[in-house]
Order: C-alpha cells, then sequence, then structure tokens
C-alpha cells in the first residue's frame, strides 16, 4: 500500500508540474493604471487561457528597466500612454517588430509607428485629445479657441496647468513645435508661463477643480479626466461640470492635439506569439469598447460605435484632429525640455 500511495504521489505531483509548465504566462510592463483594464485582462485571460502577469510603472519607468534588464527582460508586452515615449521606445531599440494583417487592417497608419522592412514596432490602441477647459462665467469662448491665444496677454493670471514635463504636456509642446517652428514656440512658452495664475502643480484633474474653485480661470487637460468628472454621481463633481466649458483648440487650423495610449512587443520577449495575440485582442471591438465606455479614451480602430455619453456630449461625436506625424512629436522632445529650463516652465 505504501508503494501504491507514493507512486501515486508522485504521479500527482509530475502531473502538477507539467500543468504548470503547459500554462501561458503573459508578462505585461503596463503604464495604463485604470481600474477598467482589469475587464480586458480578464477576458483575454477566458478567451486564451493564458494569463496576464503585470508590472506597473510609469511610462519612462517602464522604458528605464526595459534597458536596465537587457536580454534578461522578462516583458512579453509593452503598455505605455504616451506618443512621444512610444516613440522613444521604438528609436532606442527597445520594441520587437512584428507582422499583423489584423493590426495593419484595424489602425490607421497615424496610430501605429511608421512600418520598416522588419514589420511595425508598436500600435496605438487609443487616443485622448488635450483641450481646454474654462470657467463660463468669467471667459469668453473666443479668448481660448486656440493653443496660442493661452499666451495672450488678456489671459494673465488666469492659467492652471500641470508641470510642463509631464508626457502629456511634452507631448503638446512638441507637437506645437511642429507646427510653429522652434522659436515661435519658445516664444508662446513664454507667454504661457507669463499668464500662470498658479506654479504648475497636481494632474489635470486639479486643474479642473482649481477653476471651479477660483484658483484660476482656464485649464489644460486631457479628455478622458473631464469625462470621468461628467460621468460622475458626485454631487460637486457635478456642480464643477455645470460651471466650466470645453474647447477642442485649433478647430479652424490643424486640429486638436491627441495623444495615444499603444502597446509594443518587447525586444527579449520569450513569448512573442502569444504577446502579438493580446496585442490583436486590443484591436478587437470588445477591447475597443472598454477604452472608449470604461476609461472614456477615444478608440483607433476604424469603425468602432462611441457610445459614451461623456466623450458624444463633449464633441457632438466629432471634432477635427491634428494629423502631424508622432514621430515628430517624439523627435522634438529634448528641444522642448531645454525650451521649458529656457523659458522658466516649471
Amino acid at each position: 500500500m505504501l508503494r501504491t500511495a507514493l507512486l501515486t504521489l508522485g504521479l500527482t505531483l509530475a502531473s502538477a508540474h507539467l500543468a504548470q509548465a503547459q500554462e501561458q504566462v503573459l508578462n505585461l510592463y503596463s503604464a495604463r493604471h485604470y481600474s477598467t483594464d482589469e475587464a480586458l485582462y480578464d477576458n483575454f485571460t477566458k478567451a486564451t487561457g493564458i494569463r496576464i502577469k503585470r508590472v506597473d510603472s510609469d511610462d519612462a519607468g517602464i522604458l528605464a528597466r526595459l534597458k536596465a534588464e537587457g536580454a534578461a527582460s522578462v516583458a512579453d508586452v509593452i503598455l505605455l500612454v504616451d506618443a512621444a515615449r512610444l516613440y522613444k521606445g521604438e528609436v532606442e531599440g527597445l520594441f520587437r517588430p512584428i507582422r499583423s494583417k489584423a493590426l495593419e487592417e484595424a489602425i490607421p497608419p497615424g496610430y501605429r509607428a511608421a512600418p520598416t522592412a522588419d514589420g511595425t514596432t508598436w500600435f496605438g490602441f487609443s487616443t485622448r485629445a488635450r483641450v481646454v477647459v474654462y470657467d463660463k462665467a468669467k471667459v469668453k469662448r473666443e479668448e481660448v479657441q486656440t493653443y496660442e491665444q493661452l499666451a495672450d496677454p488678456r489671459n494673465k493670471g488666469r492659467i492652471c496647468i500641470r508641470s510642463g514635463s509631464h508626457p502629456y504636456n511634452l507631448s503638446l509642446f512638441g507637437a506645437i513645435t511642429e507646427h510653429l517652428g522652434e522659436k515661435r514656440t519658445e516664444q508662446w512658452l513664454k507667454g504661457v508661463v507669463a499668464n500662470l495664475a498658479r506654479d504648475p502643480k497636481g494632474g489635470d484633474t486639479d486643474q479642473i477643480k482649481a477653476v471651479g474653485a477660483g484658483e484660476c480661470q482656464i485649464a489644460v487637460s486631457n479628455t478622458y479626466y473631464i469625462a470621468r468628472l461628467m460621468r460622475s454621481s458626485n454631487p460637486e463633481d457635478k456642480a464643477l461640470m455645470e460651471r466650466v466649458a470645453i474647447v477642442f483648440p485649433n478647430q479652424g487650423s490643424w486640429g486638436t492635439h491627441l495623444n495615444i495610449a499603444g502597446g509594443a512587443v518587447a525586444r527579449n520577449s520569450k513569448n512573442a506569439a502569444a504577446a502579438q495575440r493580446f496585442l490583436e485582442y486590443l484591436a478587437s471591438p470588445q477591447a475597443q469598447d472598454y477604452f472608449a465606455n470604461g476609461n472614456n479614451e477615444w478608440p483607433t480602430v476604424k469603425g468602432v460605435k462611441l457610445t459614451n455619453p461623456a466623450l458624444l456630449a463633449m464633441s457632438n461625436g466629432a471634432f477635427k484632429a491634428e494629423t502631424i506625424p508622432l514621430a515628430a512629436v517624439g523627435a522634438h522632445q529634448v528641444k522642448v525640455q531645454q525650451m521649458l529650463d529656457r523659458v522658466g516652465f516649471k
């Protein structure tokens, strides 16, 4: 009986070891910290049997970690929330080029890396517009219809904005550099600094609330922060959103700046096929619906129906977005940071 028991135990342990060895795990380095994304991961696991193991950090932290880990990295998929950082990861060789007919057909060229002979390094799955929020009782809409007007002397002492060195602002300023050129952009940044109501601090939601509190009258924010407040059941949030209005800048010229959240297969992925499968899943109608209606982002995939009431209310369902190459935004980052230092933009 002892021999039989030992044999049974041995078979059980062997089966457990085999099951563990066969279990597929996808290591995800993610800068997305949104609770609604949990449903994305759970649904992927249910559909494929591939478990997601996530490491959270910000964009810069993830890129730094990938560089430090090198070939020893366990990362399979990289998710970032800024176009300039996606570009940086691409040029530093941290992503593995892939060929995917599904992704190439679903995601327009403007929302993915330019293809090379080896394939495409990253794909954008959602966007967020960088817009102007203003106090309807104190600011006229025609005073804030363009980004350029943020530097207009009439708006002196009116503006709240987060740190100029935050990726969202660096990308916006990089886009403006592409539109206006370096000299004019530096003058514009100098004008914005002169118009600040307070030193830059906090996140985008803090800027909107500062407008509501009367600390300033104009703020800059990504649309998904605004949509969260619009969809909130908190009476204070409802009162705040009744006080402010939103402008999608530069509708009469180059269009409103968009930033991109996207993904890539890590250069040293040990599970590249599953990683590509995950990226293709993020372009599926189900996943795109989570981006749009769960986290209040604009989907990048063509033909996805937008039903988010906040996003629809903000823009009546459509607005003119800028169409500059995303690589240009990333390429201007060093210049932009130098300009911020020169003009004293904290």
